[in-house]
Parts: structure tokens; C-alpha cells; sequence
């Protein structure tokens, strides 16, 4: 439980950093250190919210109360879904093939963690 709220004040703190980015700065004066802590918080964002998911769907569905080391890999990995369909998108590439793409990557990602774990 002490990773938990660990988890969720980075990803609360990486909400208010995020906001604050959002709201002061532009694309064009923003910079690499920027564009780097833009995604940055983002995943971090991410990361709590699939975890506050994940946690919730595990005590409800499957009714568990642990939450194993194993369970924060696999919503570190789904959390950097958003963020590739996030560097499609500015690339200007999203489509059906890029969707299904990232997808078939998080699923074998997610099987690596199933596998080496």
C-alpha cells in the first residue's frame, strides 16, 4: 500500500506540473528539456490512472487485496499506450495500422512481464 500512494502523489504532482505546462508555455517556445517533461508527466499521469484501474478492477472482479510487483509492471507497460498513440498523433500517422500496431506491441509487452516474471 506504500507504493500506492507513492504512485498516486507522482502522478498528482506530474498532473499539476502538467497543467502549469500547459497553461504557460507554447509549442514553439517550449524546447527539448519541455517536449521531454511534457511526456514525462504524462506517463506519469498514465501510470497512476492505470494503476488506480487495474487496483480496482483486481478488488472488485477477482477480489483480491494484494498487490504484487508483478501487477506494477504490467500497468507500467500499459501505461505507455497513451503515450505512443500521444507520438503518432503529433507525427501525424494515426490510423487503424498504427492503432493495431501499438496494440500487438503492448500485448507482446505484457507477455514478456507474464513470461521473464
Amino acid at each position: 500500500m506504500k507504493h500506492n500512494r507513492i504512485i498516486y502523489c507522482l502522478s498528482i504532482i506530474g498532473l499539476a506540473v502538467l497543467l502549469i505546462l500547459l497553461n504557460f508555455t507554447s509549442p514553439t517556445e517550449i524546447g527539448p528539456f519541455g517536449v521531454l517533461l511534457f511526456f514525462t508527466t504524462v506517463y506519469l499521469v498514465c501510470f497512476g490512472i492505470t494503476t488506480l484501474i487495474y487496483q480496482s478492477f483486481l478488488r472488485i472482479a477477482l477480489k483480491k487485496h494484494t498487490y504484487k510487483n508483478k501487477d506494477y509492471l504490467y500497468t507500467a507497460v500499459f501505461a505507455f499506450g497513451p503515450i505512443m498513440l500521444l507520438m503518432a498523433r503529433s507525427f501525424g500517422a494515426i490510423s487503424l495500422w498504427t492503432v493495431s500496431l501499438i496494440a500487438i506491441f503492448l500485448t507482446l509487452a505484457e507477455f514478456l512481464v507474464y513470461k521473464k516474471i
